[in-house]
């Protein structure tokens, strides 16, 4: 059974439990989907900022990409899990051999290199949330307001541990091409999401 399929309560031990999977990553991925999540009550509300079709055009949009990034984030969470065991089963492959050496070293750069792509999306999709979360604070309702800070700090959450779970995987690659434009990737998508949550916030704050 997936992760996702689990009850809250089977999910919520498994997390606490002494098994390396689900981690960090799984955490970051589900932190997100629940931001999207909340995001899209928001924009879903029959009540709005002001009632104006502005308003309600600008909700319909926030809210269809939002729905995209929750079913992608909501795949991640187990997909981040499935990344990890391709990382451990590769290191747990024989070395006795040169041949077998080299296999292995391979293998552990492809397992590697999946295990950074995962969050990496993640980053994308959480970045891509909070810019959603801006036109959903300006435009949603202003009774709903806590909600909308939640899912900010949810998605702020998600984006911070994905970006903890690339750059710990990436440290091991040796493609420097590939390194390189995931460092400028990592720093672009973090720059995006702090920039639309401070902005989220200062419409809300605003009121």
């Amino acid at each position: 059974m997936s992760l996702t399929e689990r009850s809250l309560h089977d999910l919520l031990a498994a997390f606490a439990s002494s098994d390396p999977t689900p981690g960090g990553g799984s955490a970051s991925a589900m932190a997100s989907a629940v931001g999207a999540s909340l995001l899209m009550m928001v924009a879903g509300l029959p009540k709005t900022r002001s009632g104006s079709d502005e308003d309600r055009q600008a909700l319909a949009e926030a809210r269809a990409a939002l729905g995209t990034a929750q079913h992608a984030l909501e795949r991640a969470v187990d997909q981040d899990t499935a990344a990890y065991d391709r990382v451990a089963a590769a290191y747990k492959l024989p070395k006795a051999t040169e041949a077998e050496q080299g296999a292995r070293k391979a293998a552990i750069q492809r397992a590697l290199r999946a295990a950074t792509d995962v969050p990496l999306e993640v980053m994308r999709l959480s970045a891509g949330g909070l810019v959603a979360a801006v036109a959903v604070a300006r435009h949603g309702h202003k009774a709903a307001a806590s909600d909308v800070g939640v899912a900010v700090g949810l998605l702020e959450a998600g984006l911070a541990g994905a970006r903890l779970n690339v750059e710990i995987n990436v440290g091991s690659l040796s493609d420097t091409a590939y390194v390189e434009g995931v460092k400028t990737d990592v720093g672009r998508l973090e720059r995006e999401g702090r920039s639309a949550a401070e902005a989220a916030r200062s419409l809300l704050q605003a009121g």
